[in-house]
């Protein structure tokens, strides 16, 4: 037993010293810190790049240039320290890498923000009264057409709500008439209307500098 010990103590000491000569001269900051750094700093001048994209694309102008003025000043950084380091592959790694979980991050970033309004399109030949009445106890809005189908004549509910909401909605949808087709579609305005009022969570404050258009 004491034999086995002694020798795991001297691999133990021939693996320390190995590593202490492989290490030696080499450049920690080069080809480890500074990748993650700019690794993060991709990720979030691209999450900001594609959060400016969908806010542009809802009509969302006040935060925008907040967004814009972040992301170009974190790119131009960013863009200066690989330049100096041009034949740093972990680098180049470290850029692309940024680049797609940025992406990815701000795609989620958006989702969960929930901005916007959505129109839902129900069309049913079946009985329809109790999702009405469940619609209208969530306090949503709702629009009611005579319509005809390929199958015969059927009803039509329009109801507009907030992105937050919509789950909310196909819920009832399923519950109430799990046979009606519905349709889903991102609207940039919608004048008066009726809308439900749901508690505020940890992104409320960033709801409050993009509120939900209603009107132009």
């Amino acid at each position: 037993m004491e034999d086995f010990f002694y020798t795991l103590l001297l691999h133990v000491q021939l693996l320390t010293m190995t590593l202490q000569v492989v290490t030696q001269g080499f450049d920690y900051y080069s080809w480890i810190i500074l990748p993650i750094i700019i690794f993060f700093s991709r990720l979030c001048d691209v999450s900001l790049g594609t959060l400016r994209h969908v806010f542009i694309s809802k009509g969302f102008r006040k935060i925008v240039p907040v967004l814009g003025f972040f992301e170009v000043l974190i790119w131009i950084v960013v863009v200066a320290q690989v330049m100096k380091n041009l034949n740093n592959v972990a680098c180049y790694l470290a850029w692309a890498g940024g680049f797609a979980t940025g992406t990815y991050v701000g795609l989620r970033i958006e989702e969960r923000l929930a901005l916007g309004l959505q129109v839902i399109r129900i069309i049913t030949n079946q009985s329809y009264e109790s999702l009405l009445e469940a619609l209208k106890n969530e306090n949503h809005g709702v629009t009611i057409v005579d319509a005809q189908g390929a199958m015969g004549p059927v009803k039509m509910i329009f109801t507009i709500v907030k992105r937050k909401n919509t789950r909310d909605v196909v819920k009832l949808i399923s519950e109430h008439n799990p046979t009606a087709f519905y349709s889903i579609e991102d609207i940039k305005n919608a004048k008066q209307g009726v809308f439900t009022e749901n508690g505020k969570n940890g992104f409320a404050f960033i709801r409050q500098m993009v509120p939900t258009k209603k009107g132009k």
